[in-house]
This record gives C-alpha cells, sequence and structure tokens, in this order.
C-alpha cells in the first residue's frame, strides 16, 4: 500500500521516542513504509515507541525496530546505521529528529562553556553524524523505484534535519540552543550541495512552538507561558505534531523531488514579522 505522499521504503528516525519523532515515525509506518527504525538514547523508551508504531503499519509487511543511539558518538551512529541495513537492507529516508533544548536561559556574558558544549555535541555533531553516516549508505546503495501521480521515478535517499524558527533568528538568552540550530541549518545546505550529485536531498524542517509533551507539561505548570505564545504566534496557538509530520513526509517524498537544501519553516507566522507591542 503506498499513500498519499507515495513513501513505500525503508525510514530511519532518530529521537523517534518521543515528540515530533515518534509521531514521524508513526506517520511513515502510517503511509505505507515497510520498514521503521525508531532510534533513540533511551532505549526502553525506543522499545515501546515501536511496539506503538507497529499498530500504525499500513503495509501488512511492515516492521517495525528499536535501537539505541547517541548521535554524538560517531561510533554509535555507525552501529544504528549497520544495524538498520543488516535487517532492512538498506535505507531511504532518514529524519534526525534528535536534539536538546535549554534547561535554563543563560545570558552569553554569564553561560558555562560546558552548557555550550552539550548543545554542540549533540545539535550539531549530532546532525553531523547522522547526515555522514546515513549520507554514505544512501550514496552507495540501489535507487528506490517510487510511485508519483505521473508514475515511477527512482530515488536515491532523503535526509530530513530538525531545525528551528531560530535558525533565522535569535532570542534573548538562549544563545546555546541558537547557535546550535543556526549549524544544522549550515550543516543541511552544505549537505544539501555535497550529496546533490548523488541524487541525495537534504532538507530541514524549521518549527516554532509545537505542541510536544514538554511543550504542554510547561504550559500546564506555568499557564502564562501558554497566553505568551498565543500573544506572539499570529495563528494564537502552537502547531500540532502532525503539522510538523506532514512538511517531513512531503520533503521526503517523490513529491519534493527537486526540493534540496531547503529550510522549510513551519511556525505559524512566528519569524514573518515583530511581535505585537
Amino acid at each position: 500500500m503506498v499513500g498519499l505522499y507515495g513513501l513505500r521504503g525503508v525510514a530511519l528516525i532518530t529521537g523517534a521516542a518521543s515528540g515530533i519523532g515518534l509521531d514521524c515515525a508513526k506517520s511513515f509506518a502510517d503511509e505505507g513504509c515497510v520498514g521503521i527504525i525508531f532510534a533513540d538514547l533511551d532505549r526502553q523508551k525506543a522499545e515501546e515507541a515501536a511496539k506503538e508504531g507497529a499498530f500504525f503499519c499500513a503495509d501488512s509487511d511492515c516492521q517495525t525496530l528499536a535501537l539505541q543511539v547517541d548521535v554524538s558518538d560517531p561510533a554509535s551512529v555507525e552501529a544504528m546505521v549497520a544495524k538498520t541495513v543488516e535487517v532492512f537492507g538498506r535505507i531511504d529516508y532518514c529524519v534526525h529528529s534528535a536534539g536538546v533544548g535549554a534547561r535554563q536561559p543563560y545570558s552569553v556574558l554569564d553561560m558555562p562553556v560546558a552548557e555550550l558544549d552539550r548543545f554542540h555535541d549533540v545539535n550539531e555533531r549530532g546532525t553531523f553524524n547522522v547526515i555522514q553516516c546515513v549520507g554514505r549508505q544512501l550514496m552507495k546503495q540501489e535507487p528506490l523505484v517510487e510511485l508519483t501521480r505521473k508514475g515511477e521515478k527512482l530515488s536515491q535517499g532523503s535526509i530530513v534535519t530538525l531545525a528551528s524558527c531560530h535558525s533565522f533568528a535569535a532570542a534573548q538568552n538562549l544563545a546555546q540552543y541558537i547557535t546550535s540550530k543556526h549549524a544544522v541549518m549550515g550543516l543541511t545546505r552544505a549537505a544539501s550541495l555535497d550529496l546533490a550529485k548523488y541524487g541525495i536531498r537534504v532538507n530541514a524542517v524549521c518549527p516554532g512552538w509545537v505542541d510536544t509533551p514538554m511543550v504542554t507539561g510547561a504550559v500546564e505548570a506555568n499557564p502564562e507561558i501558554g497566553r505568551y505564545i498565543e500573544r506572539l504566534v499570529p495563528f494564537g496557538r502552537r502547531a500540532t505534531l502532525e503539522e510538523i509530520s506532514d512538511v517531513i513526509l512531503f520533503l521526503s517524498s517523490p513529491r519534493a523531488s527537486f526540493v534540496t537544501g531547503a529550510g522549510w519553516v513551519v511556525d505559524g507566522g512566528l519569524t514573518v514579522g515583530f511581535p505585537p507591542s
């Protein structure tokens, strides 16, 4: 079975135990992919997510696999890719959703270097490690035959990274997060040029405020955060997980076959203009 986006191969998702990564992995299953890899730092949560994801499989031959990965460690990422290829023979779609967020605000005048390093190790180096290891696999495997509205099309594979609307704009007291997300966008663009000659596409999705468990918990603990988001975002709300996953699915699909190096901002207009006074 092939769904709306014509996805039918093997999808590898990092950060797949919760939030955007989990919803995205389940969406790939629902679209008709034959293999879904739920990769996460937390092995137990990855296994629980893979079991949950199996219920969304639209293809009768679909299999889910849970893997533990530390994206900041090149050897761990290499092992993740090797195990995926051992089980499924290939990778067709990679979504790199793993990352860290700010635990507390810091001015650049007060930020410990260790805090900056934490973000760069996971968000920046993690993105580099995943793009490099997955890219090496994509370039050497046989292309996938995908179905489009006009017939069949060959695809060498797609990588989608999770950047942020803060890849294009700054905010006070969040330099550790903002610099790392600028780096993710830079890596995505650079990789898109390096991999284009192999037919591999590399794009980024750049969300704003999203209705993830983390954000929901923060709003429940402090309702003023919810009111702040409503004032700040022109649509007056957070994005749903589905609204982010749909853009990721599109960028992964043959419908976006001529799109590479793009940073798709999905923020409800947050970064378009000045915030309301």
